[in-house]
């Protein structure tokens, strides 16, 4: 694993259990076995380093996403039951600690901050894909259904964090079918 690689895994692995701001450099130098230098030689600040490591988070989050499309091609209903389905068993992972892309707005309340750019670009890609699939399904308004559904998947994520809800998957998939109705 080259240094860039040991640097990201662990930044990545300390920032979503610790917190980001949480974490600082030295933490992540010392953890990973890669010198200081080295770190800054790859990663010219903390924030580009937070920015690299979300970029990772959405690139493993969109190829989820279009592995589980990939698998449910013609049915738009199996679709979004996988999708929701996927997150809600995300949500009940023991290791889950918040919606990456969540945890990161909330930690850096500039719109202008670079991992806050990456996260909000995220959240507005799901809700760009969910219309598309509420639109196969025949939603009257597909762009509003779709910000329903991101509310509900957004929800969960936070829910999830706080009680550890029964039936999080039934609960989401229940309210979501509700919407297409």
């Amino acid at each position: 694993m080259s240094a860039r690689e040991r640097i990201l895994a662990t930044a990545s692995e300390l920032f979503y259990r610790e917190g980001i701001r949480a974490i600082g450099v030295d933490t992540v130098v010392e953890r990973s076995g890669v010198s200081k230098t080295s770190l800054y030689r790859l990663f010219e600040s903390k924030d580009a380093l937070i920015a690299t490591v979300a970029v990772e988070q959405d690139r493993l989050f969109w190829a989820w996403w279009n592995r589980t499309e990939e698998q449910h091609a013609d049915d738009p209903r199996a679709l979004l039951d996988a999708l929701l389905s996927g997150i809600a068993k995300r949500i009940g992972h023991p290791d889950y600690r918040g919606c990456p892309f969540l945890n990161l707005v909330t930690e850096f309340p500039d719109d202008n901050h670079p991992g806050r750019v990456i996260a909000r670009n995220n959240k507005e890609e799901m809700r760009a894909r969910l219309a598309t699939i509420v639109a196969r399904l025949g939603a009257s308004d597909p762009d509003r259904t779709a910000s329903q559904i991101a509310l509900l998947i957004n929800g969960a994520y936070v829910t999830g964090l706080m009680t550890g809800a029964a039936d999080l998957r039934g609960d989401l998939i229940d309210a979501v079918m509700k919407l297409l109705v």
